[in-house]
């Protein structure tokens, strides 16, 4: 029979930071809520998602702060789950967990199995203690960039990304990075509905596209086309420009349709909505840390016609730019020009 549920493991010990487990929880938790609402109204609807706590004995586990964890199942190196979320810990991260033999063939069958592990800040050296990321890329938190790189010099540190992710394994520099993780896996796994309600319930302003941030190897392995990549880098300098898609075709000196299928083949998108993604994301930047007004948005991102941009805006973040803006304004603190003054 097929599996009922979607099985999520996380993994706890002693020292661990609560909210590396917490949010990611937290944000799968909203999706499990609307599932089940979903599968009131069809029988067609995602898997339930199944939890597990997973911890090395039965007593309360100590995270970080004074905050104390009890395990909801033990340990067996014979489970098997779809995703696990491995936390960052408090200080020596390599110590012991992560040296544990059998944690580290438990991570590798995991693997084999197909099972997305994610590890979030220096929850990578459970990795990488396993041999899973050598010769593949990997993040860790910035504080551990050194020593990690010292133990572990087979591993292809990625310092200048917050994510990456290789076959099933994906790692995160910090518990925000996690976020943005679980939201693609989120609309990966239930769906761009699902991963934009998840993103309005936590912190919108802060999320940022995994297409934008991470790196991945396995989109890097897909584009080897050479005059596609320099048309993304030329777009990612000119989105706001009106440029058609023969206009682009010709620039890279191959036909129209060829370009259009070479394009969406490498970047996984079409090269209209490549420009679309590349001017939301510069309309919500502006949104944040500018007071230009709408219209003056609209226009400075590439639209001419603001009605226009605000439909596409709110069909990609669901709020419309104002209601955007206010979300992130209220968030935003004041700093006091008299603090002397009491």
């Amino acid at each position: 029979m097929p599996p009922t549920h979607f099985d999520i493991g996380f993994l706890i010990f002693d020292g661990a930071l609560a909210t590396s487990i917490s949010l990611p929880m937290e944000l799968l938790n909203t999706v499990n809520h609307l599932s089940q609402r979903a599968r009131r109204r069809s029988a067609t609807s995602p898997k339930p998602i199944q939890f597990s706590v997973i911890g090395f004995d039965s007593g309360p586990v100590n995270m970080s702060t004074a905050l104390s964890v009890l395990p909801s199942t033990l340990f067996d190196p014979d489970r098997s789950l779809d995703m696990l979320i491995i936390p960052s810990r408090w200080r020596h991260p390599h110590r012991g967990a992560p040296q544990q033999s059998v944690v580290q063939s438990w991570l590798r069958k995991l693997a084999d199995e197909g099972c997305e592990i994610c590890a979030v800040g220096n929850g990578s050296y459970f990795l990488a203690e396993a041999g899973l990321l050598n010769h593949r890329p990997a993040t860790t938190h910035w504080h551990y960039f050194s020593d990690f790189s010292r133990r572990y010099p087979q591993v292809d540190l990625k310092r200048d990304y917050l994510i990456t992710h290789s076959a099933s394994l994906y790692c995160t520099g910090s518990v925000n990075a996690a976020a943005d993780l679980l939201i693609h896996l989120i609309d990966r796994h239930w769906g761009p509905s699902f991963a934009r309600h998840a993103t309005q319930q936590f912190s919108p302003e802060s999320r940022r596209p995994f297409a934008t941030t991470a790196y991945s190897e396995e989109r890097r392995n897909l584009h080897g086309d050479e005059a596609i990549a320099l048309m993304q880098n030329w777009l990612n300098r000119h989105y706001a420009d009106t440029v058609s898609v023969a206009e682009m075709a010709t620039r890279c000196g191959i036909s129209e349709r060829s370009f259009q299928r070479r394009f969406k083949q490498a970047a996984g998108v079409s090269a209209q909505q490549y420009v679309q993604n590349l001017r939301l994301d510069a309309a919500r930047e502006l949104l944040q840390n500018s007071n230009l007004s709408i219209e003056e948005i609209s226009q400075h991102c590439g639209y001419s016609d603001s009605s226009y941009f605000c439909r596409q805006f709110r069909r990609r973040l669901g709020n419309s730019p104002a209601a955007y803006r206010q979300a992130v304004r209220r968030k935003l603190f004041a700093v006091d020009q008299n603090p002397h003054q009491y």
